[in-house]
């Protein structure tokens, strides 16, 4: 029997899902021959090709090495499309969010979608934590759909409803205000990175930097 050919791809730099897509290689080489890419422009003929954590567009030239060109989402599309959607559902005080495993396709996360699974915080966990949940969720789904190909592509639905999109974020995104509680603001102290982009306040015509790290002990 011929082994399935996978590709991940993702991006190298400053990407904090690349731990989780060697991670994801390792488990695919097990039922198929599987590897670890950091450009499209390293993609081969595969059956599958997963882009994960990758934030380049895309050509068509290069969606047609692959049999099946498969994303994995952080909300409940259509809504929720764009950028960074676990963090812009944490800010809007959304303790379930929905991971969408879709199609790629030359409209942006406009697919047919082929899984989804529900993933619940509960408000206390900080960026690095959340990350850890989102990866290994989105490992388990991409093992899902390889076990389960081809037949899982024949359950495809497409996507249906308002279509609602976010913004991409950007370092002052991460600002706080300093007239306004802790706890006002948890949400965003929850979602800073401490060293891409952390919060920071203005105050007396200067700026101050916060970082946030959870110390149960």
């Amino acid at each position: 029997m011929t082994r399935l050919k996978c590709t991940v791809v993702t991006n190298e730099e400053q990407n904090w899902f690349v731990p989780f897509a060697r991670h994801l290689v390792e488990q695919l080489k097990r039922v198929a021959d599987a590897s670890l890419v950091f450009s499209h422009c390293a993609v081969y003929l595969s059956d599958i090709v997963f882009y994960l954590g990758y934030h380049s567009i895309v050509p068509d030239d290069v969606l047609a090495l692959g049999g099946n060109n498969v994303v994995v989402h952080g909300s409940n599309l259509p809504k929720g499309r764009g950028w960074a959607p676990l963090t812009w559902q944490v800010l809007e005080g959304h303790d379930q969010i929905t991971l969408t495993l879709f199609e790629a396709t030359t409209r942006v996360d406009a697919g047919p979608i082929y899984l989804q699974e529900q993933l619940s915080f509960n408000g206390t966990e900080l960026i690095d934590e959340m990350r850890e949940l989102v990866g290994a969720l989105t490992i388990s789904m991409c093992q899902n759909f390889v076990d389960n190909y081809p037949q899982v592509v024949q359950s495809a639905t497409q996507q249906s409803g308002e279509s609602t999109y976010y913004s991409r974020r950007i370092p002052s995104d991460s600002r706080l205000d300093p007239e306004k509680t802790i706890t006002e603001q948890f949400n965003l102290l929850r979602v800073v990175d401490n060293e891409r982009y952390p919060a920071f306040f203005e105050l007396y015509g200067r700026r101050y930097l916060l970082t946030i790290e959870a110390c149960d002990e």
